[in-house]
């Protein structure tokens, strides 16, 4: 079903199971919790997905009725309640009478208990515990007003099982899809090192492989078991709710057997994760650049998580799970400057979130997340980030209407693509600062032009290659006059052809390293590189180095070359830049040629700050959002309504206020702070309409919302 958005969502994920001395939570912490969730804006909670155990104590006995209270008095209170599953968490009986159950992360070493998801998901006894206590909940609460829609499991994906029975299935797999083992052997090129095969059963099991056509259809494998699972689930739970209800999981998009698209393709809506570094992570601009993993650090990379939420599906999502204080163990304490909760939120808004909740509500007494703070502080007792939250959820339930049918804008397409973060990192290009090899390779490649469209205040949208390469070329140049692909390294003859096109057809194609270089099966292409598009790009390369240090480049386009150098040959192209070093000096870095009705320029390096910033202020001389002059600190986000007006989101991430001139007529809808941030105007001050040309000041951490007039 197509999940409508009204308005924006806002609340947090609830466990009052978890919310008395021990697992003894009284009746008045419930009142209390949700007379100040009310109070706060609230309009949605999460709950229930943790609590297997809660749920069934015994195998067959089932305590289904302790969550209703939570249930009638979040109905009670206007508040919708998104109600999880707890597959995801097994009881300690089920483990005890069954543990074959356990998933193996090496053949035939169970993992050991304690954490979560430590299953292998694809065992029949898991499945039919699991959909019995999946089926118990549902019938138990579809009925019930507040359910709006159910989560199942959660942030799956976490481990590669290596389970006798999950082998078997992999082996049954490619015996599907090859057919034979000739061809298997020709097709992975198994006559390396003699792994040529006779038999299915001379298979080797992964645990030592380092052959990485076997790597690749390995985690390509794994990833459609995690979908399979959540297809599994989703389907069980849409046989048994209301129509009106909609089935969304929570995804943590680093999972190493997970591709979120596929993922979200069985889902009704994408939602997941958006954690975020707080305080000085998001000072704009920035010359800090940390390694992202589950964890964004940066605002740039914050805007990234957003926009690659949104790729999962083309379309809105919801946040289940963002920082509410500090998130991460106990020696991770960062909670957010005046302001940052709003500004964080409202820039996941900008990017097409319909949903904002905290994890969580109350921060934990006990348990591996004591110090991941919700909130409220242990003392239950509301603080500051309650009282900021509550400012948000004001804002939102009064103008996140406006944006519930608009798209975000975008003036740069990225493509991202999950199978080359699985074959760059089985064959990583890149190396850390110790000189191994860096296993991240991929994100690094595609954030840094990623960054570089974000600090030259461009949009982006990222795209994905199961969507993408289903449009046809020349309407995609319609809407994404410009693509970059960069790092798309097992790239098949239909997509690069698909890439040809699409700039035969009037688009500006950016090619990165390493993209193209290898085939579907992760094969080098015994090709010019960059394969299949080095003739109408006018440049190739047949070598390639690592760099320890980064390379000035100089040109039309200047900054520096970091971390790869490929050595292209300009042969009809013109060179935008140019390595500045004794050796590499004798190529280019960057190269551009007209082709058909568009143009190709290969970008030949993973490019620094300044020069990926240079590149996209080439690219896209003029932002789509036309705010003009900003100030270093000030970014602008649009959306575009069914109506053709627009919505700005503008965040000044800084200590000190900026001034900014509005471009258009504007309505404000939130009005910024303005230089008095102590003092924070009520929610309900939307702020005097703004002409074309004024003066607005947004204070320290500050934000404002409006709409072209």
């Amino acid at each position: 079903m197509a999940v409508q958005h009204d308005g924006v969502r806002f609340g947090a994920a609830y466990y009052y199971e978890y919310a008395g001395p021990g697992d003894d939570p009284r009746p008045e912490t419930l009142e209390r919790d949700l007379d100040l969730m009310q109070a706060a804006g609230f309009s949605v909670i999460r709950v229930g997905e943790s609590v297997w155990s809660t749920w069934e104590p015994d195998e067959g006995r089932f305590e289904l009725d302790w969550l209703e209270p939570v249930l009638d008095g979040a109905h009670a209170r206007g508040i919708d309640v998104v109600l999880g599953t707890p597959t995801y968490a097994l009881p300690m009986w089920l483990v005890r009478r069954y543990p074959e159950v356990a998933g193996e992360l090496r053949t035939g070493e169970p993992m050991g208990w304690g954490a979560r998801q430590e299953a292998d998901f694809t065992h029949p006894a898991f499945r039919f515990y699991a959909e019995r206590i999946l089926t118990r909940i549902v019938q138990r609460y579809r009925d019930h007003p507040a359910v709006v829609g159910f989560q199942v499991d959660n942030e799956p994906g976490l481990h590669l099982l290596h389970n006798r029975g999950v082998f078997q299935r992999f082996v049954d797999h490619l015996r599907h899809t090859y057919g034979d083992v000739q061809t298997l052997n020709r097709e992975w090129g198994l006559v390396y090192w003699s792994h040529r095969l006779s038999t299915w059963a001379d298979l080797w099991t992964p645990d030592g492989n380092v052959q990485p056509q076997y790597d690749l259809a390995w985690r390509r494998f794994q990833a459609s078991l995690t979908t399979e699972v959540i297809d599994w689930q989703a389907r069980a739970v849409r046989a048994l709710a209301r129509p009106d209800q909609w089935v969304t999981t929570c995804i943590a998009y680093d999972r190493p057997a997970l591709e979120d698209a596929d993922l979200a393709s069985v889902l009704d809506v994408t939602s997941g994760n958006a954690y975020y570094g707080m305080q000085d992570s998001l000072l704009h601009p920035s010359e800090h650049t940390p390694a992202q993993y589950w964890t964004a650090y940066g605002t740039w990379a914050l805007f990234q998580v957003g926009d690659a939420m949104f790729s999962s599906r083309g379309e809105p999502f919801l946040v289940t799970e963002t920082n509410a204080q500090s998130i991460g163990g106990p020696s991770t304490n960062g909670p957010a400057y005046p302001g940052q909760w709003r500004q964080s939120a409202w820039a996941l808004v900008a990017r097409g979130a319909r949903m904002v909740e905290y994890w969580h509500w109350h921060t934990l007494h006990y348990g591996a997340e004591t110090y991941w703070g919700g909130v409220l502080p242990h003392s239950g007792v509301p603080g500051r980030p309650y009282r900021e939250l509550a400012l948000l959820g004001a804002e939102l339930a009064r103008v996140g209407g406006e944006l519930a049918d608009a798209v975000p804008d975008a003036d740069i397409a990225i493509l991202s693509s999950t199978e080359s973060r699985f074959a760059l990192a089985a064959q990583p290009p890149l190396q850390k600062a110790d000189g191994t090899a860096d296993p991240h390779s991929y994100p690094r490649i595609v954030s840094a032009f990623y960054r570089g469209a974000f600090d030259a205040g461009l949009q982006v949208r990222v795209v994905r290659p199961r969507y993408l390469f289903a449009e046809d070329p020349a309407a995609v140049v319609g809407t994404h006059p410009v693509l970059v692909a960069a790092g798309y390294y097992p790239a098949s003859d239909a997509d690069l052809a698909w890439l040809l096109r699409y700039a035969e057809a009037g688009g500006h194609l950016v090619v990165g390293p390493r993209t193209g270089y290898a085939d579907h099966e992760g094969r080098a292409r015994a090709e010019v590189q960059p394969a299949r598009l080095s003739t109408a790009a006018g440049a190739w390369y047949e070598e390639f180095s690592n760099l320890a240090e980064p390379v000035p480049v100089a040109g039309a386009l200047a900054g520096q070359a970091t971390a790869w150098a490929e050595c292209l040959v300009a042969d009809g192209a013109d060179v935008l830049a140019t390595y500045e070093h004794p050796h590499l000096g004798a190529w280019a870095a960057v190269t551009t040629k007209s082709h058909g009705d568009g143009r190709i320029t290969v970008v030949g390096t993973v490019p620094g700050l300044e020069l990926a910033r240079s590149l996209a202020d080439w690219l896209v001389p003029t932002p789509l959002a036309g705010w003009e002059d900003l100030p270093p600190s000030v970014t602008v986000h649009s959306s575009t309504r069914p109506d053709g007006s627009r919505v700005h989101v503008v965040h000044n991430w800084s200590w000190e206020a900026a001034t900014v001139t509005a471009p258009t007529d504007l309505d404000l809808l939130v009005a910024p702070r303005g230089t008095a941030p102590a003092d924070p105007p009520p929610a309900d001050a939307a702020g005097p309409p703004v002409s074309a040309g004024d003066a607005i000041t947004l204070g320290s951490w500050d934000v404002l919302v409006a709409v072209s007039r």
